[in-house]
């Protein structure tokens, strides 16, 4: 027998292609037709359903996304008690299992209410990124909850299943809701989310030693708590001399270093992400030089730059690089395997951090070689770090001339979170107040976000690098500078690319690329960027082009949310809040030259 076959079997014998005694219209596409009366759902269909679900939960499950378990059959308590537990969505405080209500746009403060069984208390501090229903019948109301949220849905489904709420579920698996099959698909999801997990850990064995780091309750201060952040307002930095060659000498004294070790496989992509084509053409590589060719050339300046690569993407940025060669900017590459200590820095930065301050490495790699006393040398005093892929970074000399003027020796750019204002020209933080983009679910946990562009005094960097400190694995941060500065630039100077919602973004008609600057296109009313939300069929760098003809006009979209096997095509224009979900098994295709608002699309009925 096929593994197939032995997947079918163990399909039936859940009961799960036993539908009910009425099929409705929209649901006939899942099923045989009737004997004994009773509708006869395609054990097939159902097994794809099944895939696409779990499929996107894993997809989510990698980014860390938040899973609600919804339930309120008392016959499938002990498999969501056994489920939550494993997933860890199980609360052992207040032993609840976030199984009944719903809920969701109400006020987030805790609701306590009585279920038939017992009191439960339920009180989300964010919404989920993903709700799963077995009872479905029970709970429409969460589901339209949900819809208004654009939380997706996933659920089981029957025959008769009505049409309102059937289009309202993104990921539905038509099955009949037995014990065995609730059983075995349950069982299915928690070994899905456990082996993202696994590979997660994998991935970044040092994030859970790192977090245990934190400060705990009773346990005493770390140094994040120690240390203050003045942050001043971009908007009140000293403006550039007025004359160019004071700033040509501001320049001068400037050199940019990029790490180039991030790597585009959460998009399948084969080789770094800054060699993605992201804005008319332009790789983030190019955004980078353009701006410091643009620079040296107004003001007659010299700026260099200095590329760090990863062994296994060396080659494919020196490709992008070629188009350079004649350029008037000065790029010197490092290589990850030529130096002991840069192997290890290599390592280092191929994970994510869970608090990008340690530095430390960044001064070791500049005294390679001897490059730091070469910088010198040259009349070299500030060095811009980039170690992420910021795609709207700003190669701003306002903030260098401030850092001159004041005599700053370390200064990070930060932007406020989506849960704070900053309004005071000058204020003071503490370290652990500043936030990670990889803390995209915790970002309202922060007061701040840090960009990871940093600005450093060579000098400052020289002084300190041959200290005790700098010898240990991992210093103290505190002991290196007494003043730590920030700059609060715009929002719209931080766009980090992780993923393809991105770069739909950024391919769109949203931005253009002027001297390598990104800037948003002023035909745009809103102030905030359109929430897109693409689903795991878009997920790979090949499949996201493939699936577009040409990127959609989204200057008056609001959010955008896709599922399934959508594919678009060219000159497409989308408006306010649309929903694009395809059902299992449908390809959906969006024609050419239409305009979609406000509009949930099932099939091509609906266009």
């Amino acid at each position: 027998m096929t593994i197939h076959s032995v997947v079918i079997q163990k399909l039936l014998s859940t009961n799960a292609q036993v539908g009910r005694r009425v099929a409705a219209h929209h649901l006939k596409e899942f099923t045989y037709g009737f004997r004994n009366k009773m509708a006869i759902i395609d054990s097939d269909k159902t097994l794809i359903c099944m895939r696409s679900a779990c499929n996107f939960m894993a997809s989510l499950a990698r980014h860390n996304g938040r899973f609600m378990f919804i339930n309120t059959n008392p016959l499938f308590d002990e498999i969501f008690d056994l489920m939550t537990k494993k997933v860890g969505s199980y609360s052992p405080s207040t032993n609840s299992l976030w199984r009944t209500g719903g809920f969701l746009t109400n006020s987030l403060s805790p609701k306590k209410f009585r279920s038939r069984n017992k009191k439960l208390v339920f009180g989300p501090t964010q919404p989920p990124d993903c709700i799963f229903i077995v009872d479905t019948e029970r709970k429409s109301s969460v589901i339209n909850e949900a819809f208004k949220l654009q939380i997706p849905v996933v659920a089981l489904v029957d025959s008769a299943m009505p049409l309102d709420v059937y289009k309202r579920i993104a990921y539905p698996v038509p099955a009949n809701h037995s014990v065995q099959f609730v059983y075995l698909f349950c069982n299915l999801i928690t070994k899905t989310l456990l082996h993202e997990k696994a590979k997660s850990d994998a991935a970044n064995p040092d994030i859970d030693a790192q977090m245990e780091e934190a400060p705990r309750k009773g346990k005493g201060k770390t140094y994040l708590d120690k240390v203050d952040v003045t942050v001043v307002l971009y908007d009140n930095l000293a403006p550039l001399p007025q004359d160019i060659e004071e700033t040509k000498k501001l320049l001068d004294k400037l050199v940019v270093l990029k790490f180039n070790g991030s790597q585009g496989r959460n998009m399948c992509f084969d080789g770094p992400k800054s060699a993605i084509d992201i804005c008319d053409g332009l790789t983030y590589l190019d955004l980078i030089i353009n701006q410091i060719e643009t620079l040296n050339s107004k003001y007659g300046s010299r700026v260099p730059l200095l590329l760090f690569n990863k062994d296994d993407i060396h080659d494919s940025s020196l490709k992008v690089l070629e188009k350079y060669s004649k350029s008037s900017v000065e790029v010197h590459t490092f290589k990850q395997g030529e130096d002991r200590e840069l192997k290890s820095l290599g390592e280092y930065y191929s994970k994510e951090e869970v608090h990008p301050f340690d530095d430390v490495d960044v001064f070791r790699l500049l005294m390679t070689g001897g490059t730091l006393d070469s910088l010198l040398s040259q009349g070299k005093e500030y060095i811009l770090v980039l170690k992420s892929d910021n795609v709207a970074t700003v190669l701003d000399p306002n903030i260098l001339n401030h850092l001159m003027i004041n005599d700053i020796e370390y200064c990070m750019e930060v932007t406020p979170s989506n849960s704070f204002n900053l309004m005071l020209p000058t204020t003071k933080f503490k370290l652990r107040e500043i936030g990670g983009d990889q803390d995209k679910h915790l970002k309202d946990n922060f007061k701040l976000i840090d960009t990871t562009n940093m600005w450093v005094s060579l000098r400052a960097i020289k002084r300190f690098v041959d200290t005790v400190e700098v010898r240990q694995k991992k210093p103290s941060f505190s002991k290196f500078f007494d003043n730590v500065f920030g700059v609060s630039v715009p929002e719209s100077r931080f766009l980090p690319l992780d993923a393809t919602s991105d770069l739909l973004l950024l391919q769109s008609d949203l931005y253009t690329c002027r001297e390598g600057v990104l800037t948003r296109n002023p035909a745009r009313t809103n102030p905030l960027n359109p929430v897109i939300d693409l689903g795991p069929e878009f997920e790979k760098f090949g499949d996201f082009q493939s699936r577009f003809r040409s990127i959609p006009s989204i200057i008056e979209l609001d959010s955008l949310m896709v599922r399934g096997d959508v594919w678009f095509g060219a000159n497409i224009t989308l408006k306010g809040q649309v929903t694009i979900a395809a059902k299992p098994g449908l390809k959906l295709e969006i024609p050419d030259g239409v305009t979609i608002e406000n509009k949930e699309i099932n099939d091509p009925a609906d266009i």
